[in-house]
């Protein structure tokens, strides 16, 4: 039997890693074997078709107008879920448009609300839930931000027939915080995204005149939570040792833009800091190359894919000792304390002065990158979709006789 998947495509690059998520997704079900499986890749964004192209997957677009989409959130959040689900084919388009398929199986990789609205047969993605852990960020709490995340992930886990989750940890906090059967919960680590694998030698110098020889490199949003504040005064505490210390930042303005430039300023490090804003993924393997290390204090997990990147690239990292990330990284990486100014510090001392730990660190992070590669994450995904689809065969069997 032949089983057809459907994968449904509908972040953006300024999405951060749910892009990167979702382009892993894109390759490792172009991966699947022919003989077992037919694919249809449904996208919203146009940037999507000609990756999919290139895969020589059928593209299937997926969209409709302005007034559609209002009258989509008016009608869902009005109707229970099961109402929703039920009478949805009969006005909504792109519901009509995916059911036509015929798909055995769905998979949402942006752990978007589509995941749950759509009345197919699904396997959605939960990255965290650090609204439940990290509650003190406005991000995930403010404006309502904590009621509607619960909403959706309540949702996704009644709904979906299957959760991907990116560790051990993140399974543990879904049983944790909502009622579901473990059998539906996947581990499925992150990869190392292929394009840090496909770019040329680094040549930083050409786009990026004014970088300097020697830098740090923290490539993430300006969310509160990435805590770009105790980076600032951790260079400021090192300044006096280490004057010449430089920190290459990247990624779009978030809530803690604003904040960031104004303690920068303050500190007096503008001079010791560039902010590059948001870099495409055809360059951003350079940056990790000609970096001293990359060191990436954030508060959510439970892991995280830019550690990955780097370790690929070849970058030495230090990160936050928080929930899953050992369980990723192991012993490829320095931990600290990302609530501690001075473990920072003494991180970013001994990776600025010491060669042999970072020669060490760069060797250990390429043997870690080549089991979290995307070969590994096409056969482990493969496996989950048999699985399922098995599972559904033996109930329907049972169901007829």
């Amino acid at each position: 039997m032949i089983y057809k998947i459907g994968l449904f495509l509908a972040a953006n690059p300024f999405d951060g890693g749910a892009f990167q998520y979702s382009q892993a997704m894109l390759e490792a079900v172009s991966a699947l074997k022919s003989k077992e499986f037919k694919v249809v890749a449904g996208y919203r964004c146009g940037l999507w078709l000609e990756k999919i192209l290139e895969k020589d997957l059928m593209p299937l677009k997926l969209s409709y107008n302005l007034s559609g989409r209002i009258g989509a959130r008016r009608i869902s959040g009005m109707l229970p879920m099961k109402l929703w689900r039920m009478f949805s084919p009969f006005f909504h388009p792109m519901v009509r448009k995916m059911l036509r398929q015929k798909c055995n199986l769905w998979v949402f990789p942006a752990q978007d609300s589509w995941t749950y609205l759509i009345p197919v047969r699904s396997i959605g993605t939960i990255y965290d839930l650090m609204h439940r852990y990290e509650r003190q960020f406005p991000e995930v709490s403010a404006r309502k931000q904590f009621e509607i995340r619960e909403k959706h992930y309540r949702n996704m886990c009644r709904w979906s027939k299957g959760i991907l989750v990116d560790s051990n940890v993140g399974k543990k906090h879904v049983l944790e915080c909502y009622p579901i059967n473990p059998a539906k919960i996947h581990v499925l680590p992150f990869a190392a995204p292929s394009y840090i694998h496909k770019a040329i030698a680094p040549n930083t110098s050409t786009n990026y005149p004014g970088l300097p020889e020697k830098y740090f490199f923290y490539p993430a949003q300006f969310w509160k939570h990435k805590n770009h504040a105790s980076l600032l005064y951790a260079i400021a505490a090192l300044k006096s040792e280490i004057n010449d210390i430089k920190f290459v930042f990247v990624g779009s303005q978030k809530n803690g833009y604003e904040s960031t430039i104004a303690l920068a300023k303050n500190l007096d490090l503008m001079n010791n800091i560039i902010i590059l804003g948001y870099i495409p993924d055809s360059e951003i393997s350079a940056l990790y190359q000609g970096a001293r290390a990359l060191i990436m204090p954030t508060f959510f997990g439970p892991t995280n894919i830019p550690p990955l990147e780097a370790m690929a690239a070849g970058c030495p990292v230090a990160v936050s000792d928080i929930y899953g990330m050992r369980e990723q990284l192991g012993t490829a990486a320095l931990y600290f304390n990302p609530a501690s100014i001075t473990e920072i510090r003494n991180i970013m001392k001994l990776l600025w002065l010491d060669d042999t730990i970072c020669k060490k660190l760069s060797q250990k992070g390429l043997a870690q990158s080549a089991k979290l590669d995307q070969t590994g994450f096409n056969k482990k995904l493969a496996q989950i979709l048999r699985n399922m689809l098995k599972m559904r065969q033996i109930s329907a069997n049972a169901t007829l006789k």
